[in-house]
């Protein structure tokens, strides 16, 4: 029986490589806080790219995707140069290069966890070599043309994350739905979900059948570290003198190689194990990192070394996991306004519907100077919108809160931008020409005082007395604004 087991194990055991993906996976999602409060992660590690394919509105991400963040800096370019962005992904591309797409992306590990299922499989050949260019075409279009065309007119357009990514929907949007907390998220579904939705399981059906069919053939981040492949210190190698090209290589690799280390190549390192001359081997710089030694007496000391390795970086994750997921993390917490009034009546200050609504000041965009004070508005009614020009379903009920000024103007509303801006806000507004107040909510305090956080839009009605009677996050229609408005009035 023992034998059986063993036997078993040694022939399922996962390899190095799938060792390496899952930490990846679980590093780059260490914010287990997320999915159990159903929020994502906004502290200090945000700003930081990952290397890999990871979206950045997973409940579990620290970090940004660098083609998200890629794309944000070209939608913002009118004002200013994608210089920071740029710099990480050939720092990226130099050093690890589609080593990552390997060893190091979570959407790399579905896709070959997909492809396990037992189906028939589409091998390679001409045609695929030939539909992997197709990714270049993406990355030229969607990540490169339609921010850029946008970005004159302030009104960021991710391409490839709004219309195509498989991650944003999996992770960012599946991710939070399938949380309760954010029920009230699913009135904000639109068409674009349903096309994105249809896409991904599209997508994610082509790789049962087709090996890492994503990253051949649409992955548009592969194609940028591709770009790299002649340059990129860590990756397989080959010796020109010890190759006989006899191509076992090219024939055992299932991706659509035309020889070892090209910019289809991910660096797997499947291919080193079958040369037959021990040619091949995975490399960083002059450092041999794998290869087909065949002989076995330097295995004690390469265990010890794996040893401190692994060790290192279950150290690195789990301090990463604490950090993130602390009580103390101050960017979760929710602030105290200390301007807010004694209530007169008994009436607790919170963010709840029946409490009275802490009082806020904000600056106003375009007023020289001018602020909107919540506790000035007592006695009137107050409609508090908190939106972003990145948010498509905020933008798009911007005109509600207009025509609720011009029809109510006894009513106190104003709209506060979020903390997050990624282009000229005022731009914007002067090209949509509202009458409507807007303010900034510069270090995200106001609406973590009344109980939001990151998920927009985001609406409370605050009544005569200060006392909040409606507080959600999701759209809302000009109908409901205007009854809850009449039966306050």
């Amino acid at each position: 029986m023992a034998k059986k087991i063993s036997a078993w194990w040694s022939a399922h055991k996962p390899t190095r490589r799938r060792l390496i993906q899952v930490y990846a996976a679980l590093l780059y999602n260490a914010h287990v806080k997320g999915f159990i409060k159903g929020d994502i992660y906004t502290g200090p590690i945000k700003n930081v790219c990952v290397p890999g394919f990871n979206c950045y509105s997973c409940p579990g991400a620290i970090g940004a995707c660098p083609l998200g963040a890629l794309q944000n800096a070209l939608a913002s370019s009118n004002n200013r140069a994608p210089w920071y962005i740029l710099g990480i992904l050939m720092l990226l591309g130099v050093t690890l290069g589609r080593t990552i797409c390997g060893w190091l992306c979570p959407l790399g590990l579905i896709q070959e966890l997909l492809h396990k299922i037992p189906t028939p499989k589409l091998k390679k050949s001409r045609f695929t070599r030939a539909l992997s260019w197709l990714k270049y075409v993406i990355l030229a279009v969607f990540v490169i043309a339609i921010p850029l065309a946008y970005a004159p007119q302030s009104f960021p357009v991710p391409g490839f994350c709004k219309y195509i990514c498989p991650a944003g929907t999996f992770e960012g949007a599946m991710g939070l739905l399938a949380n309760p907390v954010n029920a009230p998220k699913f009135s904000m579904l639109n068409i674009l979900f349903t096309r994105k939705f249809i896409i991904m399981v599209a997508i994610f059906t082509a790789c049962v059948f087709v090996y890492r069919a994503f990253c051949r053939f649409i992955c548009p981040l592969g194609a940028i570290y591709g770009l790299f492949s002649r340059l990129s210190l860590l990756g397989v190698k080959v010796e020109a003198e010890k190759c006989t090209h006899c191509g076992r290589c090219v024939a055992h690799c299932r991706m659509d190689v035309r020889h070892v280390g090209d910019h289809e190549c991910i660096h797997c390192g499947a291919c080193v194990g079958v040369c037959p001359t021990k040619a091949i081997s995975m490399k960083a710089g002059r450092i041999t990192l794998m290869a087909n030694e065949g002989e076995k007496e330097n295995e004690k000391p390469k265990r010890a070394r794996r040893a401190v390795a692994w060790t290192l970086a279950v150290a690195l994750l789990l301090g990463v996991g604490y950090y993130v997921n602390r009580d103390a993390n101050r960017s979760a917490e929710t602030p105290v306004i200390e301007n807010t009034p004694e209530p007169d009546d008994g009436t607790p200050v919170g963010y709840e519907v029946g409490q009275r609504c802490p009082d806020f000041t904000v600056p106003l965009y375009d007023a020289d100077g001018a602020q909107f004070t919540l506790g000035e508005k007592r006695g009137r009614i107050a409609v508090i919108n908190f939106w972003a020009t990145w948010c498509t379903p905020c933008v798009a009920e911007l005109p509600h809160f207009e025509k609720l000024h011009a029809e109510y103007p006894d009513v106190e509303i104003v709209a506060i931008h979020s903390s997050l801006v990624t282009d000229d806000v005022q731009a914007f507004l002067d090209k949509k020409g509202f009458d409507l107040p807007f303010a900034l909510d510069a270090d995200g305090s106001v609406i973590k005082a009344l109980g939001g956080s990151t998920q927009l839009p985001m609406t409370v009605i605050v009544d005569q007395s200060g006392k909040i009677i409606y507080n959600k996050v999701g759209s809302v229609t000009y109908e409901l604004l205007e009854s809850l408005i009449k039966e306050l009035m």
